[in-house]
């Protein structure tokens, strides 16, 4: 029965990990027809939604600062969208974690602008674990960070602060939040899925109970009235983050009890999730699919 469900999560999350793995958008081919939208957040902050991960831009005399930079495949409609805002080459670029979908423009801009990142961020470019059996291949040398962090980095620019802090096993283990303190916006990479249940990356040190860790203290940190730019959904506020966190918590209890029964994965699947998650499960991440993170993050000691 063990070997059944290592194969089946093998395979399932496979297809997952494509979607992330650098290089690897064969699944929407070379399409550059992409057009973003840019919505005002708050200040000078906007926020791009494009076809991977959101982008959150900050505008001003002293250049464009963003957070992530989506696929390769639409680095065209993302030059579109940044000339629009004032330059369509940013003067820094801030990745959230190393997965494609949010970093894969650092090969268009990585020659002009700064990157930054978590230290582990780099450590994963320049050596993409195998997930599932998947190799993925490194990124050259001038997409990769050349500022890095183990902690946090500050930049002061466009008369906002700017604070990047590393919060531990997560999504992965080089996630990155961003707090555009004077304009209270906050950039949550992928360790945020807006009413959607979410990836959590185990290959790349994440871990759902350490997601779970990183939203209940983030409630905590992020002011009350601040604007939320999760890494896929809509702009969201506060309560709907303390939504995603009450999700992650019951869904993770309802497997970690079957798990106590010795229930095997597919029993736990034919059981289901409460009728209330039916669409956060009609999002990328299949409840299934979110079944088999769970049931493989609490199965790792």
């Amino acid at each position: 029965m063990k070997r059944l469900f290592l194969t089946a999560a093998t395979a399932l999350c496979a297809a997952v990990v494509g979607v992330y793995a650098h290089g690897d958008n064969s699944h929407y081919g070379n399409q550059q027809d992409v057009k973003f939208r840019t919505q005002q957040v708050s200040g000078n902050v906007h926020m791009l939604q494009g076809r991977g991960g959101n982008i959150a831009a900050l505008v001003g005399m002293e250049g464009i600062l963003i957070v992530d930079d989506d696929y390769k495949a639409v680095s065209a409609g993302l030059r579109e969208a940044l000339k629009a805002l004032g330059s369509e080459t940013p003067r820094f670029i801030l990745n959230t974690h190393w997965h494609g979908d949010h970093t894969e423009n650092n090969e268009t801009f990585g020659k002009t602008s700064v990157i930054l990142a978590h230290e582990n961020v780099r450590r994963r470019m320049m050596n993409p674990p195998v997930i599932f059996g998947r190799a993925t291949p490194p990124y050259p040398s001038f997409a990769l960070p050349i500022v890095t962090y183990s902690q946090s980095v500050t930049l002061h620019i466009n008369g906002e602060e700017v604070r990047a802090i590393h919060y531990p096993n997560g999504h992965t283990d080089g996630d990155t939040i961003v707090f555009f303190v004077n304009s209270k916006v906050v950039h949550m990479g992928d360790d945020f899925f807006a009413n959607r249940f979410p990836f959590v990356d185990i290959e790349s040190g994440g871990s759902v109970q350490g997601l779970i860790d990183n939203i209940t203290r983030l409630l905590t940190e992020i002011p009350a009235d601040a604007k939320i730019i999760p890494g896929h959904g809509p702009l969201s506020t506060i309560d709907d983050l303390k939504t995603y966190r009450q999700a992650l918590i019951e869904t993770a209890n309802i497997v970690q009890e079957g798990m106590k029964k010795n229930m095997p994965v597919a029993e736990i699947k034919k059981a289901g999730l409460p009728e209330k998650y039916k669409e956060w499960g009609t999002g990328f991440i299949k409840p299934d699919v979110w079944i088999d993170i769970l049931y493989r993050s609490y199965s790792k000691k």
